[in-house]
């Protein structure tokens, strides 16, 4: 649905859409889009609550895997559960960030919703970053630690 949002002004689509910071670039953005990519982004932030918590599982039950297998018995564990705590957090961040984008794209033209929707998007994206590095990190490790067995 992204390609949907995508054009000359928003040309990174629901991202640029999130991180637009400003109500002056929402604004520019919602726009540039015609009524098919508005239905377009209210579909996608719909199904994105469904999402949230599909990659916030993934994520975490891949790194409590690689956690138990590879630092039981390590300081990085508790790291790792950190880690999967954080990508609760970072579903959070991300539901509230869709309510920011909704009320925008609704007609809100205050300030408030293009500010709630980039300041939890930026943690959201930081810790799905983490998470996601952790995993490919540990799982090299992991491969590497069964090569050289």
């Amino acid at each position: 649905m992204d390609s949907f949002l995508k054009n000359e002004v928003c040309k990174n689509g629901i991202i640029s859409f999130e991180l637009a910071k400003d109500i002056a670039i929402s604004e520019k953005y919602i726009n540039s889009w015609n009524e098919t990519s508005k239905i377009a982004c209210g579909i996608s932030l719909g199904l994105d609550y469904l999402f949230l918590i599909s990659y916030s599982l993934l994520i975490a039950v891949f790194i409590h895997k690689l956690n138990k297998k590879l630092w039981k018995d390590s300081s990085l564990y508790s790291f790792g559960v950190i880690l999967i705590f954080s990508l609760f957090f970072a579903g959070f961040c991300d539901a509230i960030e869709n309510v920011g984008l909704i009320k925008l794209l609704m007609g809100s033209t205050k300030q408030l919703w293009s500010s709630i929707a980039y300041f939890f998007a930026i943690p959201k994206f930081v810790f799905i970053a983490i998470g996601v590095l952790y995993i490919l990190f540990n799982f090299v490790y992991l491969l590497f630690i069964k090569q050289n067995k």
